[in-house]
């Protein structure tokens, strides 16, 4: 027995969760079916017409690419631009295609960590964290089944915090109840007040995982109703978010580190505002297009911001605060197969799995 589209779909939806993504983008399964067999996977930053063909050569029946081919919606399929003649072979050869964007730039060991990595950056962390994103969940448990209903609710994702596991906040107190005569409780009788000692437990739920939470508190409870509360909070989610910061080992001289950027990141050019005549330390990175970052970049301290597609008026925003380098969209970005095939050969180890080797890039330097 083989995996299906779908539990691929599902376990990299569950390490970069869609409700990441930005609302522009299309992170989703854009063609195919999910409960289709996988004969191979491809990994690409792009899905192009050429990488379809190389799926079809290779017998791989799965495209898993960063960017979508599908950003807005189709009103015809007629073969008159790259998308639809994409999309159109992909349909006709039952491969499906696969989007990743946006929710993997914002999960802390996506596209912005991988740049950092092949860096040598240390003491990362994300330079725009997301808010909304997070929910307190209070509920009250009688004190000799609290540690079951929490090693559930912790299983199930509750009570992360950074770094941090299995985090709450508890207070005792004295909980009452009257049971109806329609009720089957677990403690106390029908029609006979109750009074028992428990425990209130605040934690914290990545919203993504509510309902899975929910389920586990529900089904490890004692009780035949479970009272609780959830509450949206406006908090920032440390581990969610756009660009990331962190420090070089030892600081290196603004020459020096340009050419150790173009060969980590396999550069031919790299377009950058004055040197600043200082030590590159902090540097801030965003993948892809991330000049909107740059006023964050200048908020962590950072020597030096690297991303990709800024404008020539852009470049002046820096006002000598740091120094801005564009090393453009491809280049920032290309890593990315590589981190969607480490991420899918970890965890389903017997698949056929490619690294598109297709350039996808649409520009070149001479």
């Amino acid at each position: 027995m083989g995996y299906k589209i779908g539990e691929l779909i599902s376990w990299l939806e569950s390490y970069a969760p869609p409700s990441y993504q930005e609302s522009y983008d299309n992170a989703s399964l854009i063609t195919g079916n999910r409960n289709d067999l996988v004969t191979g996977v491809i990994c690409s930053l792009d899905c192009t017409e050429e990488v379809v063909d190389e799926a079809i050569s290779l017998g791989a029946n799965l495209i898993v690419a960063h960017h979508p081919i599908v950003f807005k919606g189709l009103k015809s399929f007629t073969g008159r631009n790259y998308v639809e003649r994409t999309v159109i072979k992909a349909i006709k050869n039952d491969i499906a295609i696969f989007a990743i964007h946006t929710n993997l730039d914002h999960v802390s060991n996506g596209v912005n960590k991988r740049i950092c990595d092949r860096l040598g950056l240390i003491n990362t962390r994300i330079l725009l964290p997301k808010k909304q994103l997070l929910s307190k969940l209070e509920f009250f448990v009688p004190s000799a089944e609290k540690e079951q209903v929490l090693k559930a609710i912790y299983q199930a994702g509750a009570g992360k915090i950074g770094e941090y596991s299995d985090c709450s906040f508890q207070t005792e107190g004295t909980g009452t109840f009257t049971p109806s005569s329609k009720a089957n409780p677990t403690i106390g009788k029908q029609g006979k007040p109750e009074t028992l000692e428990e425990v209130k437990v605040e934690v914290l739920v990545s919203n993504h995982l509510i309902g899975k939470v929910l389920g586990q508190l529900k089904s490890s409870h004692p009780y035949e109703e479970v009272a609780y509360y959830l509450t949206s909070i406006e908090n920032e989610h440390q581990d969610v978010g756009a660009g990331m910061v962190g420090e070089l080992p030892e600081p290196m001289e603004e020459t020096d580190f340009l050419d150790y950027l173009k060969e980590k990141m396999d550069l031919k050019v790299v377009k950058h505002t004055s040197f600043l005549q200082k030590e590159i330390k902090k540097v801030a990175v965003c993948g892809g297009a991330g000049i909107f970052f740059l006023n964050q970049a200048k908020r962590a301290n950072a020597d030096l911001f690297i991303t990709s597609d800024v404008k020539y008026h852009e470049f002046f925003d820096t006002e000598g605060q740091l120094i801005l380098c564009d090393i453009g969209h491809y280049e920032s970005e290309i890593f990315t197969k590589e981190l969607l095939g480490e991420l899918l050969s970890q965890n389903f180890p017997n698949i056929a799995l490619y690294l598109t080797k297709v350039v996808t890039n649409p520009t070149s330097y001479r």
